[in-house]
């Protein structure tokens, strides 16, 4: 096959760098387009042996027997299907459960949580069978091969890892064509070409016309296991599902394995539409890409154990656990299942879920999924503090002191505290000016008076800072007028000379007005403009507040 896009260079330790390290490999097998065709491709290729393996994580459309048949009849030497059900619901799902886990809102990780499991057993298969290597069939665009070979490697250092649809450089409508050349059956056609990963916790679709966001997907013809809400039954139902220890064991009052359960659930939750997801995610290699995604379960249990957490646990502790939860729902999608960090967030999120404990009843219509009930042990919630009646428990009185206390912050931070400096000449100019000097004081502004002027204030009751002139001594008093300017202490001046006194003859207020230009702050000499600048300022102010 000619490698016409790409010359594919091994570079990672654990890829093989020649193909006679390659003897026998184990075969991560969907019995889809690319794992069908790499079957026969890696037995060409690598004139190795193949051992197929197909890993049973409770697949809702297909046909592990078909599956294994399939494999062999296309030159597997050995078809494997193990049944892993209870294993990944038990110790990888749980874990998402109690996590919350979702990716950017809407993906319930139904992917990232089954691949680390899929690359272990794959790896325990691989030292069963003495073979040397494994394969997969994610793309170079994809997260799974991050996950998968991350995992491997992470747990068996020495065994390769070949991934064929790096290597060979053919696009989807090639793979179709080599199937079709070779006898290799399969679902895909160029009209439908969709690629598809299905576990219990929910099925992913991608490809096709899904794959530009700028056009509206087919729904019905991408579906697979929810029913398009336009056609789910008119009629609303209700569920219960039964939580100890963040864990669901009862669904409608009979108890059942976690596996069992979720897979009831699907059926029930996905007959209503429930769990259908348009997303865009942003994948660790950088690209965006969308997918259709169908969690009917795993949106409903998600959906009630977050509400049944919230209802037992304090604020700070849901406030902190969101946190948390997204820091886990990261290192989940983006492979990193066996870092240390994820081991250390799963003990505080197994410590929260300690009571997490209780029936959660929900509402199942057209695609939609309401909590509408709920019962618990540990709940923070008391009827007699809660109720309107009269004779509640809870005291109404503290709430107007709570409420000032409360606000204070806020209060303080919305009122804008200005910084005015006034310095009036003549008697009669202070009294004309005192009303707005009043109205400064209303609006919470500062006010800061050279001599005579403070002590016209103080005699008013006007609350002001007595500032020392410039004449006064600039080195040698303390507040000065002019330190004050240079340290930009003021948004507003109010310069006002006596009638007997001019602009020249003034020494400080000629150094006021000069060092006000050099300090960019405003300057009014006019007591008529001092009036209106007032009143303009009041505006602004109260608008504000």
């Amino acid at each position: 096959m000619e490698q016409d896009k790409n010359t594919y260079a091994h570079i990672a330790s654990y890829e093989p760098k020649n193909k006679e390290e390659v003897k026998k490999v184990v075969l991560l097998y969907s019995g889809g387009l690319d794992t069908s065709v790499m079957l026969k491709w890696i037995k060409d290729f690598y004139e190795a042996e193949v051992i197929a393996l197909c890993i049973d994580i409770g697949q809702q459309v297909d046909d592990l027997d078909a599956i294994k048949q399939k494999a062999l009849d296309l030159g597997a030497i050995k078809s494997i299907v193990i049944d892993a059900k209870d294993e990944f619901a038990d110790k990888y799902i749980s874990r998402g459960i109690k996590a919350n886990g979702h990716y950017q809102g809407d993906y319930n990780l139904s992917t990232p949580i089954g691949r680390p499991l899929l690359a272990k057993l794959a790896v325990q298969v691989a030292m069963e069978e003495k073979a040397d290597t494994i394969a997969h069939g994610c793309t170079g665009k994809g997260n799974d091969q991050v996950r998968i070979e991350g995992t491997v490697v992470t747990l068996n250092p020495d065994l390769k890892v070949i991934a064929p649809v790096r290597e060979w450089g053919m696009g989807r409508d090639e793979e179709i064509e080599y199937a079709k050349k070779h006898n290799i059956p399969i679902p895909h056609t160029i009209d439908k070409s969709y690629s598809s990963d299905d576990n219990m916790w929910g099925v992913t679709s991608e490809g096709g016309e899904i794959e530009n966001p700028e056009l509206v997907p087919p729904m019905k013809k991408i579906l697979q296991v929810c029913t398009h809400p336009a056609d789910a039954p008119d009629e609303e139902e209700l569920v219960e599902i039964e939580f100890v220890k963040g864990i669901p064991t009862a669904l409608n009052n009979e108890e059942m394995k976690l596996s069992e359960l979720i897979i009831k659930l699907n059926k029930l939750s996905g007959r209503h539409g429930i769990g259908i997801a348009h997303h865009i995610e942003d994948r660790i290699v950088g690209l965006k890409v969308r997918g259709i995604y169908e969690q009917p379960a795993a949106h409903t249990i998600i959906k009630a154990h977050k509400e049944l957490e919230k209802y037992v646990c304090t604020r700070h502790e849901n406030k902190f656990k969101e946190l948390v939860d997204q820091e886990w729902a990261y290192l989940c999608y983006g492979a990193l299942w066996f870092e240390p960090l994820m081991k250390d967030l799963s003990g505080f999120i197994d410590t929260m879920n300690e009571k997490v404990n209780g029936k959660v009843t929900l509402r199942l219509f057209k695609g939609h999924c309401d909590t509408v009930a709920l019962k618990t042990p540990d709940a923070l919630f008391d009827e007699k503090l809660a109720t309107f009646m009269k004779d509640d428990l809870f005291n109404q009185n503290a709430s107007s002191g709570f409420i000032e206390l409360w606000t204070l912050q806020m209060k303080m931070a919305k009122q804008s505290k200005k910084n005015v400096l006034l310095t009036i000449g003549g008697q009669e100019n202070k009294e004309g000016l005192l009303p707005e000097i009043k109205a400064l004081e209303k609006l919470n502004c500062v006010l800061y008076a050279t001599e005579h002027t403070s002590e016209f204030l103080d005699k008013h009751g006007v609350k002001n800072r007595m500032v020392y002139k410039i004449s006064n001594g600039d080195s040698e008093k303390r507040p000065n007028i002019a330190t004050l300017l240079r340290e930009r202490r003021f948004d507003l001046i109010i310069n006002i000379p006596s009638a007997e006194r001019n602009f020249t003859t003034d020494t400080d207020g000629e150094k006021i007005r000069e060092l006000s230009i050099k300090s960019n702050v405003p300057l009014v000499t006019n007591i008529d403009v001092a009036k209106h600048t007032i009143t303009q300022l009041q505006d602004v102010i109260e608008n504000k507040m």
